[in-house]
């Protein structure tokens, strides 16, 4: 499988799988499956022993970038999921794309039906739009320096730089402008609180410091929203640290919270 590091400019590194028919390979010691969903890219890597229920997280950006808790999760049976779909931020047709992952995911593989989704910045928009279009699939969210606001990243509407390409890459797949972006509520942040009632558990770790996705227009809102109508949310907050680097060195906190909240089926 080859991979290649896209450009750092739309902010993070991406990695990109070559078009291959269904094959096997090895990530980090596990046993990796490469395979296409219309026509897109996919993984899954197992676990040598499957926990009881098979649960799986999903990794819906930057495959591979700061892993630490994907491979903490392989070692306690869970599998790790991927599937690329570049460039489309959580858009309602993205989310169209992960719900025939998840099925192809659950059938062939016979995992559990709730499945963590796992977003890395611009990721969170993924996961957090996936879980609120489907809380029945859904069994808890990770969220790590996410990005829940579009006009925070990469519309830079707020105190972060933002990017001017992936903004209007943005617009486009939302189908928004300028004007009506300023009023738009398929936001992120507008789903907290139905994610909450669903009872879907969410633990995101953030940098205090992040100018890129500022913390205080992303996950302190939604931690606010969360808790406000009594949702289970932890947020693991690291003093001083920018977007860079993600996860914790030790991903104990995150595995440990996953495996007790995860609501399985």
């Amino acid at each position: 499988m080859s991979l290649f590091v896209r450009s750092l400019r739309c902010l993070a590194t991406a990695f990109v799988l070559s078009a291959l028919p269904a094959t096997a390979a090895e990530w980090n010691g596990y046993e990796q499956v490469n395979f296409q969903v219309e026509g897109k890219n996919a993984i899954l890597v197992k676990p040598k022993a499957p926990a009881p229920g098979n649960p799986w997280i999903y990794r819906t950006e930057f495959f591979g970038h700061e892993p630490q808790g994907d491979i903490a999760l392989l070692a306690k049976g869970w599998h790790v999921a991927y599937l690329q779909i570049n460039d489309m931020y959580g858009a309602p047709p993205a989310v169209a794309l992960m719900d025939k992952f998840h099925d192809e995911v659950v059938k062939t593989h016979h995992l559990n039906n709730r499945v963590v989704l796992e977003g890395f910045s611009r990721g969170g928009l993924y996961a957090v739009n996936y879980a609120a279009a489907h809380p029945e699939n859904t069994a808890g969210l990770y969220l790590d320096a996410p990005v829940l606001d579009i006009r925070s990243w990469p519309g830079g509407k707020g105190t972060g730089k933002g990017d001017a390409k992936c903004w209007a890459q943005a617009l486009a797949i939302y189908q928004l402008t300028e004007d009506t972006a300023k009023t738009f509520t398929g936001n992120p942040l507008d789903k907290a609180e139905s994610l909450a009632k669903a009872k879907i558990p969410v633990i995101a770790v953030c940098g205090d410091a992040d100018k890129v996705v500022p913390f205080p227009e992303n996950t302190k809102l939604f931690e606010e929203k969360y808790k406000a109508v009594g949702g289970t949310i932890q947020v693991i907050v690291k003093p001083g640290v920018d977007h860079h680097p993600h996860s914790l060195k030790d991903p104990a906190p995150i595995v440990d919270f996953l495996v007790k909240n995860a609501v399985l089926k």
